[in-house]
């Protein structure tokens, strides 16, 4: 059977999704609950493979398992084995043969939580980007609109990015401002290593008044990496949700 998961998870102590030898990484620790519970060693496929530091309040996964179990025993019994770890399993579907959460996958959106006022945070501590400068919020909407649509994205995407082509179609991208909490959501169906956090990174430029707004369709169209005004920090970024078709039934 093919079991799909969604789950939400605190990144700071790990070395992000992707398993790595004595490291500690969400794809292993799911493995290692997934073992526990079925007595067998499965892999363990993420939707997106978040970086060290980078939480997820929607990523999906699936695996397969030969061992007969209800999908709520899944999401149970997983919660039980991971209840040391900042890991929850917030939902178990079995789904068909040809589900692939990457693959599958047709909108991804993610979420970067900006925290803008003069003192630092403490409860948000590693939760957000704190930025103690007042951010102009309306030159950062305005800039933002150069990076709608489909575009060579090669200033936005690191050097060790493994993307066939930097050409992405960003189909939204929108900032929320609540007083000094910031969220910038950005939604396609995927993403260049490094995207959100260089394109945040280069907002937070236009925002302080490094960069008119001109300058970010100037970097944009440079296709330079070395244009990129900054890359937020890992841990204001959140996998905030995936969309799969609806044959999935997931949505």
């Amino acid at each position: 059977m093919r079991f799909c998961i969604k789950l939400e998870y605190d990144g700071t102590n790990y070395v992000g999704w992707q398993r790595q030898n004595n490291s500690k990484s969400i794809q292993g620790s799911i493995e290692n609950a997934i073992k526990k519970l079925s007595g067998e060693e499965v892999l363990v496929h993420g939707s997106g493979r978040t970086d060290a530091g980078v939480h997820a309040l929607g990523q999906v996964a699936h695996f397969d398992c030969n061992k007969k179990i209800k999908s709520h025993e899944i999401r149970d019994g997983l919660n039980f084995y991971l209840k040391s770890e900042k890991i929850s399993i917030l939902s178990a579907h079995q789904v068909s043969e040809d589900f692939h959460s990457r693959f599958s996958a047709v909108k991804r959106s993610y979420i970067y939580k900006i925290l803008n006022r003069r003192s630092p945070p403490t409860i948000d501590m590693k939760k957000k980007w704190h930025v103690p400068v007042d951010l102009n919020i309306s030159k950062m909407i305005l800039a933002s609109q150069f990076l709608h649509g489909t575009h060579d994205f090669s200033t936005f995407r690191a050097a060790n990015c493994q993307s066939n082509s930097p050409i992405k179609k960003i189909d939204e991208i929108r900032i929320i401002n609540n007083n000094e909490d910031l969220e910038i959501k950005i939604i396609a169906k995927s993403f260049l290593y490094k995207q959100v956090r260089s394109i945040v990174g280069s907002l937070k430029c236009v925002g302080e008044g490094r960069w008119s707004v001109i300058d970010m369709r100037t970097a944009l169209e440079s296709c330079d990496r070395k244009k990129v005004g900054f890359v937020a920090p890992a841990h204001g970024l959140y996998l905030f949700d995936v969309k799969f078709g609806l044959k999935y039934n997931l949505n």
